[in-house]
């Protein structure tokens, strides 16, 4: 039974929640309409609407990860991600998946949606990338051949709690962590240093211009955290990335990929199964797609690739979870067989947070290739300018350039100096992808200022909690695959 003092703090709660809804700033609205002659709230009062959410969602509340008594399989949740996959590369996402824990997680993003949504929210939303994990992040060129650090995979953006992607970040930090051994200490401290990070870079961009939180990128060869400052070890990382990013380009990848015809033209080398030949009408229908795409191109964008011409397509197997979606590559050429340019068609699907959210807005399309870029323009700084969608055979594709100076930061292999602060970076990386969109006052608010350490401690709790989880999960997994419930077939990658 409830007692007097109780009744009157959750009605105390509700009414903070009832009264922050009406002053937060919704992260996409439903018909996107500018109305300049009227003032919105003020980032203050905003900021204090975030920090009464706490009376309804406590930090603490985020700590605990207990499985609800009618979680579904692992497996059979898996298992249904795979419907609509092509049949005879689902043997080799289960390979991927069943190669670590690490590996496991990465693929296993519905089994962490489903999880996700039977965890407290404080009730802010924004445009959330959907799988934020360490491997997400990553170097690549932009338009001015400078080389950034950022979110760089969009498949499952939607609109969200900012809280699953933050979690979604500590728990690979976590897994990650364990996969190599680090000892536990040592794992919760890069995962409080993310959480620090996402919580000191939110409380900087609240009170600034939303015309300077979205001009903000950071560049890898001089990356500047407020609040960290970047120990030699870190900096040796960052060097030998970006030098590696740099040799990353379209020539590179010719050399690697491309091979001559009889009659001296350009065609991909097949290495199957990863790179493979594509029939006739394959091939048409992904020249078609590409015509379509071009029209969701600027202008300008789309004058510019006029000038070249598909000589060559491919399917090209792809990452984890996405191992089984059709995934093409496109070769062009342009002012000669030597000016080349990789396009990547991706198919699209529905993200696997879609069964617990409202997803984007109507007036943002209902294409799964549309919201894709959508949400890639708004939560990255700088982007490719590219990005473009279409549809092949109707299914919904996005399309984006292939190997443009890009690479990766090995965090997973890191420990030490260098795992806390790529952990405290990705934190705040991932802060002003939130911030960009959702309400950073009113986040702000509700995580606290720098000294209040309890919903970075909760979040590390859950993350241990949740790395548990994801063990047992993937003990499963793996022995459905010895049981002969899931096939696993060799991967030539690994």
């Amino acid at each position: 039974m409830e007692c007097p003092q109780d009744v009157r703090l959750l009605d105390q709660g509700e009414q903070a929640a009832a009264e922050a809804e009406e002053i937060l700033l919704a992260p996409l609205a439903d018909i996107p309409r500018i109305n300049l002659r009227e003032a919105g709230e003020p980032w203050d009062k905003r900021r204090h609407a975030g920090k009464a959410l706490r009376e309804t969602v406590p930090h603490a509340a985020h700590a605990a990860w207990v499985p609800p008594a009618d979680r579904p399989d692992p497996v059979s949740l898996i298992e249904a991600a795979h419907a609509g996959r092509q049949e005879h590369l689902i043997p080799l996402r289960v390979a991927r998946m069943a190669s670590s824990p690490f590996a496991f997680l990465r693929g296993a993003a519905h089994v962490m949606a489903w999880d996700l949504a039977h965890t407290p929210r404080s009730g802010i939303a924004v445009v959330m990338n959907g799988d934020a994990h360490l491997a997400n992040f990553g170097l690549f060129g932009t338009p001015q051949r400078d080389i950034v650090l950022d979110l760089n995979d969009f498949d499952e953006v939607t609109i969200g709690p900012w809280e699953w992607d933050l979690k979604r970040l500590a728990a690979s930090i976590e897994v990650a962590a364990r996969t190599d051994g680090v000892a536990r200490s040592e794992r919760r401290e890069a995962v409080v240093a993310a959480m620090a990070g996402y919580q000191h870079t939110m409380t900087e961009l609240a009170p600034q211009g939303p015309l300077d939180v979205w001009h903000q990128a950071a560049r890898a060869d001089r990356l500047d955290f407020t609040g960290l400052s970047i120990d030699e070890d870190s900096k040796a990382v960052i060097s030998r990335a970006v030098e590696k990013a740099r040799r990353k380009n379209n020539k590179s990848l010719l050399a690697r990929v491309g091979e001559r015809r009889t009659d001296g033209g350009w065609r991909f080398k097949e290495d199957a199964p990863i790179l493979t030949r594509v029939d006739d009408e394959t091939r048409e229908a992904v020249i078609g797609g590409l015509e379509h795409y071009a029209e969701t191109l600027p202008r300008e964008r789309r004058f510019m690739l006029s000038r070249y011409h598909v000589v060559d397509v491919a399917h090209r197997v792809v990452g984890v979870g996405s191992v089984g979606t059709r995934a093409y590559v496109a070769l062009l050429c342009g002012n000669s067989d030597q000016d080349v340019l990789f396009l990547q068609v991706k198919e699209a699907v529905t993200p696997a947070h879609a069964p617990y959210l409202g997803g984007m807005p109507d007036a943002y399309g209902d294409h799964e290739g549309e919201r894709v870029i959508y949400g890639q323009r708004l939560l990255q700084a700088v982007g490719d300018p590219l990005l473009g969608w279409t549809t092949i055979a109707d299914r919904p594709f996005y399309v984006r350039q292939m190997k443009n100076m890009k690479g990766d930061i090995p965090v997973a292999g890191l420990s030490g100096q260098p795992l806390i602060y790529f952990s405290w970076a990705y934190g705040a990386l991932l802060a002003r992808a939130h911030a960009r969109t959702g309400d950073a006052a009113a986040i702000a608010g509700y995580c606290g200022r720098d000294r209040q350490a309890d919903l970075r401690e909760a979040l590390a709790d859950w993350a241990f909690a949740y790395g548990d989880q994801n063990e047992a999960d993937f003990s499963a997994f793996r022995a459905a695959i010895e049981s002969g419930r899931l096939e696993a077939a060799a991967d030539p990658e690994l």
